[in-house]
């Protein structure tokens, strides 16, 4: 019965917290279960897993160190965080360390927690059937952050929006130097840039949670998939990078100053990641982001026009 359904892992070390998703997802997937991070990583390399959904505070390893693993061994495995502990770090390891789909606090919704590993299990099972069609699975890409570089650094395009310009001098140092990094001061400026070209990554400065920055992250994402974010910030906010992982898909997350090595190993992998996506479009619907929660705040007339003149720029392009 359980052959044509997509199977879902589910990681907890409360045996309460399993048989209540287990309850909630019976008949809708081929379910399993465990209590340890290792035998989780075990079934994964031993068989198909489209989804794992990890509590993050378990006492053999954490859920970030099981969903790292997880994607070295099973990169279109997708991954979900599941915890009633958001600290900082754990959020931001998730999406720097885990590269998560989703971060889900608990208690969670059941819908919308159902609706997540439904959407990341459809995703999964075509990158499955995708890599089984193919002659080279997608586990074997390059890792460039420790050998060779397999993007095409000419064709590469990086925006920084960076006020004072210490960064982009910084990701100028860290970047070949036939990669063109464009320096943008303000967003509009931004915007412009990304309506005229066809940008593999921006790298935001982000200075407040409640600016415009974030939420042009979240509409750039919906807009334009394939282009990856870096946000590098002050703010040790969780609420704020929760958001801009489920809202926003950002590939990384960097407090400031952000460590060199792994702001250089964040920026290669993120242009290997869209060279990947401009062969095999299929891997885009790893990228689809929630709904936003909150209503977004009314953007000055400047952005507003910015952002028309991006909105066009996209039609025109599937055109």
């Amino acid at each position: 019965m359980t052959a044509d359904l997509p199977c879902v892992l589910f990681v907890d070390d409360e045996e309460r917290i399993l048989r209540s998703l287990r309850m909630l997802f019976r008949g809708r997937f081929e379910i399993l279960t465990t209590t340890s991070g290792r035998e989780a990583i075990d079934w994964v390399k031993r068989r198909p897993v489209h989804v794992i959904v990890s509590d993050q505070r378990m006492p053999e390893m954490s859920g970030v160190a099981v969903l790292r693993e997880v994607a070295e061994h099973s990169p279109s495995t997708m991954r979900i965080l599941l915890t009633g502990y958001a600290d900082m770090d754990a959020v931001t390891d998730s999406v720097n360390e885990g590269e998560i789909f989703r971060f889900v606090e608990k208690p969670w919704n059941g819908v919308a927690l159902v609706d997540s590993v439904a959407e990341a299990a459809g995703i999964a099972m075509s990158e499955f059937a995708a890599a089984s069609r193919s002659a080279i699975p997608r586990d074997a890409r390059a890792k460039s952050a420790e050998g060779g570089i397999s993007f095409n650094a000419i064709a590469a395009r990086v925006v920084v929006l960076d006020e004072s310009g210490d960064l982009v001098a910084l990701v100028r140092d860290l970047l070949p130097t036939a990669v063109h990094v464009a320096h943008a001061t303000s967003l509009e400026a931004a915007l412009d840039i990304l309506a005229e070209k066809d940008v593999a990554m921006v790298v935001a400065q982000l200075a407040s949670a409640n600016g415009d920055v974030a939420d042009s992250l979240k509409q750039l994402k919906r807009l334009r998939p394939a282009t990856l974010s870096v946000v590098v910030s002050p703010l040790r906010d969780s609420r704020l990078v929760i958001g801009l992982i489920n809202e926003g898909q950002i590939f990384r997350f960097l407090l400031n100053p952000p460590p060199r090595e792994l702001l250089r190993r964040g920026l290669i992998a993120g242009l290997e990641r869209h060279a990947e996506m401009r062969v095999a479009s299929n891997l885009l619907r790893r990228h689809a982001v929630e709904a936003p929660r909150a209503e977004a705040a009314t953007m000055p007339g400047r952005l507003l026009q910015a952002w028309r003149r991006l909105r066009e720029a996209a039609i025109t392009r599937i055109a």
